[in-house]
C-alpha cells in the first residue's frame, strides 16, 4: 500500500435485558476509565481538545492510536499505518481493547460492543471514517472528484456490511420524503444516511467525502482525504479490500491515471440505488446519459490498477488478485465469499435462519440477528461462527495480533508518539499529545509533521533533555 492510512471506528453498546437501560452511556465511560486508569493502556488527556472534548474524555494509547468518547459512544482511532496488513491489524486492535476490558470488568455476559453503523430502534447512524494521506499537489478538479465518487459509490458491492430494512433520513434542504418501496435487505448500512457527495459539516450533512482540509501533517506537503461512506466491517478480508482498493485508486489519481467519462449523474442517489438493488444488477446512470453496471465500473478500475500498479509490492499484488477474485465471485459464485464479504455472509445467515424458523423479512428477530452479527465478542458474535474458504480464512487469521493493543507500528509517526505515551505514564510532567506534536507544557513542544517518519530519536531527545523544576511545579 505504501500510503499512510487510519480508520476511526464508532461502537454501539448493547445491554442484556437484566442490565439497566440507562447504562448504555455509562458503560462506554466505564470502559474508557478502565483502560486509562486501571489497564494503563495509554495517557488520558489533561487539556480541552475542543468544547466537546474536555480533559479526561479520552487519550492516546500505547499503540499510537486514540480512544475517546463521542456523543455517548466509544470511538477508537487507529494509529497511522503504512502497509495494508498493519492497517487491518490495528483496526482489529480496537475490538480487542474493548472486549478485553469487558472481560476484566466481569461484564462480558451483560454488555456487548457492536461494530456496526445503524441503530434499528432510533434510526441513528454512527460511522467508520477512513483517512488517507495524499500529496498536496494532487489535483481535485470536478472530473477527478466525480470519478473518485463513482468508485466510492460502487465499491459497496464488496465492502458493504449489509442491513435489514431501511432508513429514510431527510436531506439537508429538508425536502419532504417521497413514498418508497419496502426494502428487505440491502448492501450498505451507511448508504441510506449519506445525503451529500462532498460537504464539510459532518454531523447533520453526512457526505461521501468530508471536505475539511485538516491534514494532521505538514500542510505544505500533504492533505488528508476523509471518507464517511464506508461501513464497519467484521471481516478483516473486507476491511483489506475497502482500504486497499481505495488506496490503489488514490495512487491512480495522483499519477493522473483515472479513467475518463466515468462520472455518475448523481453519486448520492447511485449509492442508495446500488445498496437497495435486490437484483444485484447495480445499474447506475452516468453524467453523459449512458448506464453501466456497478461490477463493470469496478472491473474498469481494477484493469487500470493492474496496468499501472502491479508489481509495486507483494502486498499490492495480493490486493489486486483478491480484488479480481471477489469481482469474479460476485458474478458467478456468492457462496465463495461467505466469511469475506460481510453483506453476503450476513444475508446467508439470515436466510438460513428464516428458512429454519419459517420467518419472513419483516420479523423482528432478524434485526436482532443483524446486530449480533456485529458483536465483537468472539464467543457471541455471529460472524465468528462462520467458516470461510481458504484464501479468506488465511487472511482473516493472519492479521489478528494481540500485541497490537500495546505496540505501535514500527514504521510511522505512531512509533514516536507511542514512546511519548509510555514516558508520560511514568512521570509527573504536564503533557499535551496530538497527532502531529507532543508537548511538556504549552511552551515546550516537538512538531512531528511527517507521518512517514518514526521520530523515535527526536522524541527520545525531547523527553530526556533537562527542564527547569519550576516548569512542572507551575503546571
Amino acid at each position: 500500500m505504501d500510503r499512510i492510512v487510519g480508520i476511526e471506528t464508532e461502537y454501539g453498546c448493547l445491554l442484556s435485558e437484566g442490565e439497566p437501560h440507562g447504562n448504555s452511556e455509562l458503560w462506554p465511560a466505564k470502559i474508557k476509565n478502565y483502560l486509562f486508569r486501571k489497564a494503563d493502556a495509554g495517557t488520558i488527556d489533561l487539556h480541552y481538545r475542543d468544547y466537546e472534548e474536555p480533559p479526561g474524555n479520552g487519550g492516546f494509547l500505547l499503540n499510537g492510536g486514540r480512544l475517546y468518547l463521542d456523543m455517548g459512544h466509544i470511538e477508537y482511532a487507529s494509529p497511522e499505518c503504512l502497509h495494508l496488513h498493519d492497517m487491518v491489524t490495528y483496526e482489529l486492535a480496537g475490538d480487542d481493547l474493548l472486549q478485553s476490558s469487558l472481560v476484566a470488568l466481569g461484564a462480558d455476559g451483560r454488555v456487548s460492543f457492536i461494530k456496526n453503523n445503524v441503530d434499528h430502534h432510533t434510526g441513528a447512524t454512527f460511522g467508520c471514517h477512513e483517512n488517507y494521506l495524499m500529496k498536496r499537489e494532487a489535483q481535485f478538479t470536478p472530473p477527478i472528484l466525480g470519478t473518485l465518487l463513482t468508485f466510492l459509490a460502487t465499491r459497496q458491492i464488496f465492502t458493504g456490511a449489509g442491513r435489514v430494512g431501511q432508513s429514510n433520513p431527510l436531506a439537508f434542504d429538508f425536502e419532504p420524503q417521497q413514498p418508497e418501496a419496502q426494502v428487505n435487505f440491502q448492501l450498505s448500512q451507511r448508504a441510506d444516511h449519506i445525503v451529500n457527495d462532498i460537504y464539510q459539516w459532518v454531523q447533520f450533512n453526512r457526505a461521501i467525502i468530508n471536505a475539511r482540509d485538516e491534514p494532521l501533517a505538514d500542510y505544505r506537503k500533504y492533505r488528508r482525504l476523509h471518507l464517511l461512506i464506508g461501513d464497519s466491517n467484521m471481516s478483516p478480508f473486507a476491511t483489506a479490500l475497502k482500504i486497499g482498493t481505495t488506496a490503489c485508486i488514490l495512487s491512480l489519481l495522483e499519477d493522473g491515471r483515472l479513467p475518463r467519462n466515468l462520472i455518475l449523474a448523481d453519486a448520492v442517489q447511485s449509492t442508495r440505488d446500488i445498496s437497495r438493488d435486490a437484483t444485484h444488477q447495480w445499474i447506475v446512470h452516468l453524467e453523459d446519459g449512458k448506464t453501466i453496471g456497478g461490477l463493470d465500473v469496478q472491473w474498469e478500475f481494477h484493469r487500470l490498477a493492474q496496468e499501472y500498479l502491479r508489481d509495486r509490492s507483494a502486498e499490492t499484488n495480493w490486493l489486486l488478485e483478491s480484488w479480481g477474485f471477489v469481482l469474479e465471485a460476485l458474478e458467478q459464485n456468492h457462496q465463495s465469499l461467505i466469511g469475506g464479504v460481510d453483506w453476503i455472509t450476513k444475508k446467508w445467515l439470515l436466510e438460513t435462519f428464516m428458512e429454519a424458523e419459517k420467518l419472513s423479512w419483516d420479523h423482528p428477530w432478524l434485526q436482532s440477528i443483524d446486530l449480533e452479527y456485529h458483536n465483537i465478542d468472539p464467543v457471541r458474535g455471529l460472524f465468528f461462527g462462520v467458516t470461510p474458504g481458504k484464501r479468506i480464512a488465511e487472511w482473516n487469521n493472519s492479521v489478528r495480533r494481540p500485541s497490537a493493543t500495546r505496540v505501535a507500528p514500527a514504521n510511522t509517526r505512531a512509533s514516536g508518539r507511542a514512546h511519548a505515551v509510555a514516558f508520560f505514564q511514568k512521570c509527573d510532567l504536564p503533557y499535551v499529545i496530538n497527532w502531529d506534536s507532543i508537548a511538556c507544557d504549552s511552551r515546550d513542544f516537538l512538531v512531528m509533521g511527517d507521518p512517514f517518519q518514526t521520530y523515535n530519536e527526536e522524541v527520545e531527545r525531547f523527553l530526556t533533555r533537562p527542564r527547569p523544576i519550576s516548569q512542572s511545579s507551575e503546571a
